[in-house]
């Protein structure tokens, strides 16, 4: 997403199998100017992505055919960056859990007010979006180097991709280099409210899969118990 952008000129993709859902959320999100554009599968959702660019993504779980879940899952296999938030009947915790494994940025359950959404979606923008405070840049993480100021991690074979919720975990640990981060300040930070606190340790492991040679033997990125996660760069 360019740093440029803003949720009025933002482009916003809406996948729902609801025709009424589907067609309030755009109505909504227009008003409150966004572009949008809406698909009613999986199917019409990838044709939409062959030729466009979203800067956020609004996906229900529960489709007819390919589900949310596994789009989800195959956008991030394929190294798409684009900040995805799901739309579920189901809010368990463990429901929760699986939505961010696959790789979404936010979890909203149905029913919702659209105000949340839109909140919600703005939150994610914010977390995706190069803050205008100078990070610090070139951290190094072995052979790899992290831009926080660019959102660009890159190795010996080029740029690694990182989903919206990584770079913007990566970004705000690099912020704060050798010092210990509670789910609940980093969760507060990333504007990610206190029922996502658990998620962090999804968006760990997810991370830690990219940056460390094993991720079961962390260098860079380790637990403190009972004090949360801390980044210590290092060769």
């Amino acid at each position: 997403m360019s740093g440029g952008t803003t949720e009025e000129e933002a482009l916003v993709l809406v996948v729902d199998d609801d025709q009424r859902l589907r067609s309030l959320l755009a109505r909504y999100l227009a008003e409150h100017g966004f572009r949008v554009i809406a698909a009613e599968n999986a199917a019409e959702a990838r044709a939409r992505l062959a030729v466009i660019e979203p800067e956020v993504m609004v996906l229900d779980i529960s489709m007819p055919g390919e589900d949310g879940l596994s789009l989800t899952q195959s956008l991030r296999a394929a190294r798409a960056q684009v900040p995805i938030l799901l739309l579920t009947a189901r809010g368990a915790p463990e429901d929760r859990i699986a939505g961010f494994e696959a790789g979404a940025d936010d979890y909203l359950p149905k029913p919702f007010e659209p105000r949340e959404l839109l909140l919600r979606l703005r939150a994610l923008m914010r977390r995706t979006t190069p803050a205008t405070a100078e990070p610090p840049t070139n951290v190094r993480l072995g052979t790899l180097t992290f831009d926080a100021a660019r959102g660009e991690l890159a190795g010996p074979a080029g740029i690694v991709r990182l989903t919206g919720g990584e770079t913007a975990l990566l970004t705000e640990l690099a912020r704060h280099i050798g010092e210990a981060l509670s789910r609940e300040a980093i969760a507060a930070a990333l504007g990610m409210d206190d029922a996502s606190e658990r998620a962090i340790d999804v968006q760990v492991t997810r991370l830690r899969r990219k940056i460390e040679p094993d991720p079961r033997e962390p260098r860079f990125l380790f637990t403190v118990r009972g004090r949360g996660y801390v980044l210590k760069p290092g060769n």
